[in-house]
């Protein structure tokens, strides 16, 4: 019998999100060994925990693959003298303000601003892709009224509680006080 299919999203319970990252980083780790031994594949796997911790797998030395990967998709390699130079910086920076640029033109777009530069299949992206975003954000309210709920109504209990309590305190001092006056008025001076 197969596994029921998983909704992608965000696990919002941490000790459930912990134990989840930690047996498919694992299921991660073993299927990049696997990947390696059985088809010859030089891998290499880096990743990290939301807490800032590094887990990583390679097959062979991992500064070789990195340096590879670089050479392969023409990034700098860390070791060039060209990447200590000026013509390196400016096309570094203009690369970062190219990147600057598309992602402020994808703000925009994400807000209904300047929609006209977009074709129909890219706004129909840009629809599911706010509508996700919409699902979200709603089962993320949801999750934090079902909470705010929960917490209301426990307090609410705790005072109904309270007030329980106090008015039984009431109820058996007035009896004692009556019982008192019945006492000192039966009594002769």
């Amino acid at each position: 019998m197969g596994r029921g299919k998983v909704e992608l999203k965000r696990i919002e319970n941490t000790s459930n999100r912990q134990v989840t990252f930690s047996k498919r980083r694992n299921g991660l780790l073993k299927k990049a060994f696997e990947l390696s031994i059985l088809c010859d594949a030089e891998v290499a796997l880096i990743m990290f925990s939301s807490t800032g911790k590094i887990y990583q797998y390679a097959s062979e030395d991992i500064d070789r693959i990195i340096s590879r990967y670089r050479s392969v998709v023409g990034a700098p390699s860390l070791y060039n003298r060209h990447y200590n130079t000026i013509e390196f910086w400016r096309s570094e920076l203009d690369n970062l303000q190219k990147s600057a640029d598309s992602l402020e033109a994808r703000a925009k777009h994400l807000t209904g601003e300047d929609l006209s530069s977009l074709s129909l299949k890219e706004l129909k992206q840009l629809e599911r892709q706010v509508k996700n975003g919409v699902e979200r954000i709603r089962a993320k309210k949801r999750y934090i009224i079902s909470e705010d709920i929960s917490s209301l109504k426990r307090k609410q209990r705790a005072l109904l509680d309270e007030n329980a309590c106090l008015q039984r305190r009431l109820q058996e001092a007035s009896l004692c006080l009556r019982s008192t006056k019945q006492g000192s008025s039966s009594t002769p001076f």
